[in-house]
């Protein structure tokens, strides 16, 4: 039972390594709003601009260029259908940045509910032992209670990461989504103010 245990840890352990591992390299700022077409929002300032800004998204693949694809392809429909799709396919980012920190979560709870599994279920087998073979080796029943407690440090061990990532990761999103969202915004409300004003003068 104890090494099904130990089994779990580190079970536990390396898919939450994995997990952040994995998070950390989705999660970088050059990967979510590339620098690129961050520039090239701030440079499409007419109708004309567009297909230069269409290009730059396709070029860099990420979650902020599909969001400004899907605002492009719907600037000929009223802003608040242009706008509401857009809310829509953001949602649906964030949730894909998002991806994978339910496990960290879970690893938080868990790691260190195992380790007090761990201890028990040894602290068990050694009561049992010194009931059949007596009290009177005090250094035994000492190191028998110093090796059960490693259960409780390892899933302590592992929680404490997960707890730190999971919340380094969590912020990180916010940060991202508050900087694709005011992107976004600032593309859709020059392009349908231009439009308007051309409207106007027409």
């Amino acid at each position: 039972m104890e090494s099904v245990v130990y089994g779990l840890l580190v079970l536990t352990s390396l898919v939450s390594l994995t997990v952040i591992i994995e998070r950390g390299l989705a999660l970088r700022w050059r990967k979510v709003v590339p620098p690129e077409v961050e520039a090239a929002v701030e440079s499409c300032q007419a109708r004309e601009d567009v297909p230069m800004l269409r290009r730059v998204c396709e070029q860099h693949g990420s979650p902020l260029s599909r969001l400004l694809l899907l605002a492009i392809e719907h600037l000929h429909l009223p802003k608040e259908e242009a706008v509401s799709a857009l809310e829509t396919r953001a949602r649906h980012e964030v949730v894909q940045l998002e991806r994978g920190l339910v496990v960290l979560e879970v690893a938080v709870g868990v790691a260190p509910l195992l380790g007090l599994v761990g201890t028990i279920v040894g602290m068990i087998t050694l009561f049992a032992d010194l009931g059949h073979a007596g009290l009177g080796d005090a250094a035994r029943l000492a190191q028998g209670i110093a090796l059960i407690l490693n259960a409780t440090l390892l899933g302590l061990l592992i929680a404490i990461p997960s707890l730190v990532a999971w919340c380094y990761f969590n912020r990180k999103i916010e940060t991202l989504s508050v900087e694709m969202e005011t992107l976004c915004d600032e593309f859709v409300r020059r392009q349908y103010r231009l439009h308007e004003s051309l409207a106007v003068k027409s």
